[in-house]
């Protein structure tokens, strides 16, 4: 029977351990930066799961939410358009912890624009704080009288002195639709009960559209932490 010598299990091991701490490193090492996007599963209630069923891309699936990183007094907020609460600086900790997965981890991805987006971090931060206390749109209209949370992004880099096809992200016409071309259950009782027409066809926005941007990289994954 072939023995492998000391030395080399001691190596193997020692390989091994120095892997495993730097693996960790890097995953300790990470630091959020302003105007990184925060995407995020918000759960699986009736809504939730529309929105990924009718959202969903090739490259992002399960994402229904998105907001953008904001660090104010040294301190961490995330500038979102969220139901009920409208447009608000909420702390990053109330934000990771809206949903979490069977492991206690934020079902969170962070995302960062290319550099050539850096110079305009500001001024979209900018946008997204005059407009705390909008309401939310919970129409999905493409209006400035309220907004939903990839509207308000979207916005954020559209309001500024960027060329069309320089913008990040894309809008498409939205659908409410199923595979057959049927609106599903969900979006039907969802709009009757607020006494409006489904927008099928209205442009817009969504975040997995927003996650399949080539213009962006994920940085860091809060669930693998």
């Amino acid at each position: 029977m072939h023995k492998t010598p000391k030395r080399t299990c001691i190596l193997i091991i020692f390989s091994f351990v120095l892997f495993s701490c730097q693996n960790n490193q890097n995953k300790n090492n990470f630091e959020l930066k302003q105007g990184d996007l925060l995407f995020q599963n918000t759960g699986t209630g009736d809504i939730d799961n529309a929105i990924k069923d009718v959202t969903a891309t090739s490259l992002a699936k399960n994402y229904s939410h998105v907001g953008m990183a904001m660090k104010k007094d040294g301190k961490w907020f995330v500038i979102e358009a969220f139901p009920k609460e409208g447009v608000s600086q909420t702390p990053l900790t109330k934000f990771l912890n809206r949903n979490k997965n069977k492991f206690n981890k934020s079902a969170t991805t962070v995302a960062r624009l290319d550099n050539y987006y850096q110079p305009y971090i500001a001024k979209a931060i900018a946008y997204g704080v005059e407009r705390i206390n909008t309401p939310y749109d919970e129409i999905f209209l493409w209006d400035d009288n309220s907004y939903y949370c990839s509207e308000l992004v979207y916005k954020m880099f559209s309001s500024q002195d960027l060329p069309k096809d320089a913008i990040p992200f894309l809008t498409h016409p939205m659908t409410f639709n199923d595979s057959t071309g049927i609106p599903m259950p969900s979006w039907k009782t969802y709009y009757k009960t607020r006494n409006q027409p489904i927008p099928e066809g209205i442009e817009g926005t969504n975040p997995n559209l927003m996650a399949s941007s080539p213009r962006i990289k994920f940085v860091h994954d809060y669930e693998n932490e």
